[in-house]
């Protein structure tokens, strides 16, 4: 949402912003708000961590407080987390519109608990801010009710306007002793895989067993179960993987562009490899993917959970044997400029 936030800023737009804490160790949070210049007043409801029930349920029940205090002419949730699920249910129980940025995007796969809040949020939203046109196809097909508009993805502004930032503030690569395309660059969190004893384990020894040093931001969540599965020993002394804490985003950015390629089951790295000033190759560490688009583009491809399977399509691309990368599918970096451009269009920027 940043991008949003500075171009609502550069118009004189007034801006209400809620942090649920949905997200709340400094590492996962402030740091990123730190990094990427928000400097508004920020309404933090600290809801915490907890059952996806309870994460909700706190959420919900803040932001209702939040509208009802300062009643906004528009609510705008990104993505698929358990806030945006929150925010825009709150927001239209109290007929307040809501724009949903980020819409459209379908794995198919329902035990992602991201995959119901997305479906949920889009057939409540006014506004729906899809990233590229097979979204858009996508939500016409779901007889949605809302207007909808492409826009890209905000995600791609973010690279192009904080590459530069990262480039000169970075140290990370030094600190770490890495040597560009010398490394593989890793992250894992999704309760679908990292709950999963056999999947977390195949992982593991994906990483251990790959053609390069894999260097591992590690999410709070992966570690904890790393270590009820009694997979924390195993994961922090492997010596081919280098267990780091989660890293700011300009730190992040700069990993990505030293990396050889990235081995992931997030989905914003899919979009983020797209940019014209990243371009990496990424392994999707999922059996299905929202961003089908990266894969045709032929920056991603989704490779499944098992060792073997990962380990295979890494050496195919390393014999060059994988499909050519082509160009971003999800916009020029302009997508906070139409998104305002629209709102303003609808009567809803004050």
């Amino acid at each position: 949402m940043a991008p949003l936030i500075h171009e609502f800023n550069r118009r004189k737009i007034p801006i209400d912003i809620v942090h649920t804490g949905q997200h709340y160790s400094y590492n996962m949070s402030q740091i990123f708000l730190k990094e990427l210049g928000i400097r508004n007043k920020i309404e933090h409801l600290e809801v915490g961590s907890g059952s996806h029930g309870d994460v909700t349920a706190r959420a919900l029940v803040g932001l209702e407080r939040f509208f009802l205090k300062h009643r906004p002419s528009v609510v705008l949730v990104e993505g698929d987390t358990n806030t945006v699920l929150a925010g825009g249910l709150a927001a239209a129980k109290m007929a307040i519109p809501v724009g949903h940025v980020e819409a459209g995007l379908r794995s198919y796969d329902r035990r992602m608990p991201e995959e119901h809040n997305r479906r949920l949020v889009d057939h409540l939203s006014d506004l729906l801010f899809a990233p590229t046109e097979l979204n858009r196809k996508t939500l016409m097909a779901e007889n949605i009710q809302g207007k909808v508009f492409v826009t890209g993805n905000t995600v791609i502004d973010a690279c192009l306007m904080n590459m530069p930032i990262a480039e000169k503030k970075s140290r990370v690569t030094k600190k770490l002793g890495l040597i560009k395309d010398a490394f593989a660059l890793a992250t894992i969190h999704r309760q679908e895989n990292v709950d999963n004893k056999n999947v977390l384990r195949s992982f593991i020894k994906a990483f251990s067993g790959g053609p390069f040093p894999v260097l591992l931001p590690l999410h709070p969540r992966t570690l904890k179960m790393a270590g009820k599965f009694g997979l924390k020993k195993i994961l922090l002394n492997d010596p081919n993987i280098t267990v780091v804490e989660p890293v700011g985003y300009f730190d992040f950015l700069m990993l990505m562009k030293a990396s050889r390629f990235i081995m992931t089951d997030s989905g914003g790295i899919q979009e983020e490899a797209t940019a014209p000033n990243l371009r990496k190759k990424v392994f999707v560490l999922r059996t299905s993917t929202e961003r089908p688009e990266a894969v045709k583009a032929g920056y991603a491809e989704i490779v499944g959970v098992s060792q073997s399977k990962i380990l295979k399509a890494v050496q195919r691309y390393l014999e060059g044997k994988g499909p050519k990368c082509h160009g971003s599918p999800y916009g020029k970096g302009d997508s906070r400029i139409r998104t305002v451009d629209i709102l303003k269009r609808c009567g809803m920027t004050g």
